[in-house]
């Protein structure tokens, strides 16, 4: 079932969602290469917490952290450790902040030091694929204009689209109605309505869009590497806001 927020309701979303983009700028303002992934969760769980929320993903189906912290093949939900960053990775932290009921979800993929030519242009054509969407999110479009906007960039650039994890709805709950794929054909499925909320989350990979899925930890069948950008998005009756920038 969908769930249509109220006005008031994204105004508390807001909140959420300012919290879980402030924590990926300060994210990128400090990761660096030689921290652990768990010191990079470690700093995201204190400003979350000092914010006065609460980790949307410590405890969510049993997962143990603030954070998922998914480093060059792993595609989604790898778990912060005492894995050190590298010169020419690329890691992906996703997150979510929990706060006066209702939450927000994010994710960027961060270039550490020097990147390949080839797996730069993956993270900058990741990001477009999300601006891409956003420019078909309107009141009664259809949630595949989102995901054939994303697949159509992402292929276009000779990329592939995962297909076994998906955006969702969100809001008192960080997986709600309706699934967001980041594939499939225009002018197909559900409507779009005024104040529904969506995580819209292309992941895109370098090679063939098979992933393995290793209890939590996605990653690519190939080993290839792979990106993940996502923001929490009202449709609201001024247009789409982009609640966690």
């Amino acid at each position: 079932m969908i769930y249509i927020k109220t006005d008031e309701e994204i105004e508390k979303m807001r909140k959420a969602g300012q919290i879980t983009g402030d924590v990926l700028k300060l994210v990128e303002d400090n990761i660096k290469i030689g921290m652990t992934t768990k010191e990079v969760d470690k700093l995201a769980h204190d400003y979350i917490t000092a914010c006065g929320a609460k980790p949307s993903f410590l405890g969510l189906y049993g997962f143990p952290a603030a954070t998922c912290i998914s480093v060059n093949e792993e595609v989604v939900h790898g778990f912060p450790s005492d894995r050190i960053i590298k010169d020419g990775d690329i890691v992906s932290v996703d997150v979510g902040a929990y706060i006066n009921g209702y939450h927000g979800d994010a994710a960027r993929t961060f270039m550490m030091g020097n990147v390949a030519p080839r797996t730069q242009k993956l993270v900058e054509v990741t990001r477009e694929c999300f601006f891409k969407a956003v420019e078909t999110v309107m009141i009664g479009a259809a949630l595949g204009d989102i995901g054939h906007a994303v697949q159509s960039h992402a292929e276009s650039n000779g990329f592939s689209v995962v297909r076994d994890m998906v955006g969702h709805g969100i809001g008192r709950h960080v997986h709600e109605d309706p699934s967001v794929p980041n594939f499939g054909k225009a002018g197909v499925g559900v409507r779009l309505r005024r104040n529904m909320c969506i995580a819209v989350e292309p992941m895109i990979n370098m090679g063939g869009y098979e992933v393995v899925i290793d209890g939590w930890k996605c990653v690519t069948k190939d080993g290839l590497p792979s990106a993940h950008y996502e923001n929490t998005i009202a449709l609201t009756e001024n247009g789409v806001e982009i609640l966690t920038l």
